[in-house]
């Protein structure tokens, strides 16, 4: 049975009481006896937590009350054991590492699309402007290589900081096309949107929630293999659940 509740969620939000916030969380995750990481920095929240349901959502419930969080919506999956070992809530330069200064998402984000519209994308072979449709993996390459979107472009990068530099060298192989960038829950492809943009490609868009929010919302058509996750897990299937050895 899967009795562990599973979720992540991030958001690009000014925190500059991030070292105050950070103790505030951590008590109140250990009260409630859950276990997963936290990050904060001046930019923003990324969270990955596991317990039981009540309590997990009961986190996410005491995370609402401040309201630079009320709309964090998280993604949730199940596993019949607790994925992470202790609790950690730690304050980083940044929530997700690009050492690209320039790029401030809660400035202003780059266009979403909704998993329903990249499904019915792919399955018809274009966009709504019979534009040529590509999806951009932004995840590392170990990621990539436990599954990916078919046909999906995958630069072999291994730290997202070498992400600016993969666009600049394959910008051509990009023009002229819809491009979807995509990660696991979101929070690079929503950098990378912003980075492509302000590198001068017209038709780039974020997988809004990420792969997860794809198995979340459709089923799962056009991804093959599983998404691989950064705890015990180690992977989910289309399902959300941990595919069978």
């Amino acid at each position: 049975m899967n009795a562990v509740l599973n979720i992540s969620a991030y958001k690009f939000v000014p925190l500059p009481d991030a070292t105050v916030l950070r103790e505030h969380l951590l008590a109140t995750a250990l009260e409630r006896s859950l276990k997963g990481t936290i990050l904060l920095a001046e930019e923003g929240i990324n969270l990955f937590l596991a317990g039981p349901a009540s309590d997990v959502r009961g986190f996410v419930t005491q995370l609402h009350q401040d309201a630079r969080f009320s709309d964090i919506s998280p993604k949730e999956s199940w596993s019949e054991t607790q994925p992470f070992k202790k609790m950690l809530v730690k304050v980083k330069g940044e929530i997700i590492r690009m050492n690209y200064p320039t790029i401030r998402p809660a400035e202003g984000r780059a266009p979403a699309v909704t998993p329903a519209t990249v499904k019915r994308w792919l399955d018809q072979g274009h966009d709504d402007e019979g534009r040529p449709v590509v999806t951009l993996d932004t995840r590392n390459d170990f990621e990539v290589d436990a599954g990916t979107f078919v046909g999906a472009i995958d630069w072999r990068i291994t730290k997202f900081t070498e992400f600016p530099q993969a666009v600049l060298d394959h910008k051509a192989q990009l023009e002229g096309k819809t491009v979807v960038s995509f990660c696991t829950g979101g929070i690079r492809c929503e950098k990378a949107a912003i980075l492509m943009h302000e590198f001068g490609l017209d038709h780039v868009y974020q997988l809004e929630g990420g792969i997860l929010k794809y198995f979340e919302e459709t089923d799962g058509s056009h991804y093959q293999g599983s998404c691989f996750v950064f705890d015990e897990r180690r992977a989910v299937g289309p399902d959300l659940l941990v595919p069978e050895p």
